[in-house]
């Protein structure tokens, strides 16, 4: 049987605002539930890479101490991990033009880890992608920002954006986890739980 039909006897609930995930959850074909509930997105500076985006999308799992039986919960979390350090949100235009001035002519990585959650089981998976980057001048640079504002997105910068279309010659990786949510992972992080579960 396939995973959309098993999922059919499950509450299957996403927890996040972007519409980017909710529209990958829709082309996979779930009927899902969204569920966005606080937390404070804080982590130890101790932590690195992927230790940060599998902390965090644990982390937004916590505040669901009510699951039920027949409850999935999927949480994840992104960033761009860039010469050792990462690069999350801008909170504003000067620092979106910063980060994206830094990461000009050259690469870096975008991680996106994704945590799925039951009353009784919790899985926890991430992917890393390398994102190659052509220069751009300060003029373009200022035209993405203000134009897509993209403050809401890891690195400040959308791949499937002006952005990507100009400046982006190369990837390799999933297009799905740049974006925010490695779907194939989600596929199959969820056939494990609902085989587990059926079994």
């Amino acid at each position: 049987m396939l995973l959309e039909e098993r999922l059919k006897n499950y509450r299957l609930i996403l927890s996040s605002a972007s519409p980017r995930r909710q529209n990958f959850f829709k082309g996979m074909g779930f009927d899902f539930v969204l569920d966005i509930r606080p937390v404070n997105e804080i982590y130890d500076d101790a932590l690195k890479a992927e230790q940060i985006t599998d902390y965090l999308a644990k982390k937004k799992a916590e505040p669901f101490t009510d699951l039920q039986d027949k409850d999935i919960l999927v949480t994840s979390d992104t960033i761009v991990w860039f010469q050792g350090k990462p690069l999350e949100k801008a909170a504003n235009r000067q620092e979106a033009i910063a980060m994206l001035s830094s990461l000009q002519d050259n690469y870096h990585e975008v991680i996106t880890s994704i945590c799925i959650t039951t009353k009784n089981q919790q899985l926890v998976r991430h992917d890393k992608v390398k994102v190659w980057f052509d220069p751009l001048d300060q003029e373009q640079i200022a035209y993405y920002v203000d134009t897509y504002k993209p403050y809401d997105k890891a690195g400040s910068y959308g791949i499937q954006e002006w952005l990507g279309y100009v400046a982006v010659p190369r990837i390799e990786g999933s297009f799905f986890t740049v974006m925010g949510l490695p779907t194939h992972l989600v596929y199959k992080g969820l056939s494990e739980i609902v085989l587990a579960a059926d079994s």
